[in-house]
């Protein structure tokens, strides 16, 4: 008798470990998204024609780069691998739990042939409900500020003993009470 060794349906896609980027990617991230735009989602129905492609507040955080990005079809938080170390190579379509200045958030692995691979939290998608650019950078920066702020912390609210009155008690009351009667 021959063993067997079961074989999985779908083998995940492999591992393509990423080539950090030295210099912001604002302008490089644009113009592939803008590529995109032009030549194949430009006519599909689900875009919002009165956004365009921008890249915004692009900062190194631990090393790697994070940021959002304004498409017709997403607004994403984009981490970009800069290498720091935030960034840690996973097969697209994995997710991961990262732990930024405001928590805690998940993050999406995908790899594009062009741009190469990259992580993202989507932010807003569709973005139907948008109705012109500025709201989009409005939430953009929002998002952004949010990210990189440190949440205030509560103190905990440190149990207090109830305040009990002590009146005196007279040597009469006293052995009242243990006798059971109150006055």
């Amino acid at each position: 008798m021959t063993e067997r060794i079961r074989q999985p349906a779908l083998k995940p896609p492999p591992i393509r470990p990423a080539v950090p980027r030295e210099d912001d990617p604002t302008a490089f991230l644009e113009a592939h998204y803008r590529h995109v735009w032009e030549t194949r989602m430009h006519d599909l129905p689900f875009v919002n024609t009165a956004l365009s492609v921008e890249a915004i507040g692009f900062q190194r955080l631990d090393g790697d780069w994070l940021g959002v990005v304004i498409t017709p079809w997403f607004l994403n938080l984009l981490l970009v691998s800069g290498g720091g170390e935030l960034w840690g190579d996973i097969p697209a379509g994995e997710r991961r739990y990262l732990s930024l200045p405001c928590g805690t958030m998940q993050f999406i692995a995908d790899d594009d042939p062009d741009i190469g691979p990259y992580q993202y939290c989507p932010l807003i998608a569709p973005v139907s409900n948008l109705p012109d650019m500025a709201t989009a950078r409005h939430v953009a920066v929002d998002a952004i500020k949010t990210v990189f702020s440190v949440p205030a912390t509560v103190p905990e609210a440190v149990p207090q003993a109830p305040v009990v009155e002590k009146t005196e008690v007279s040597r009469r009351g006293f052995f009242r009470r243990l006798a059971g009667k109150r006055n």
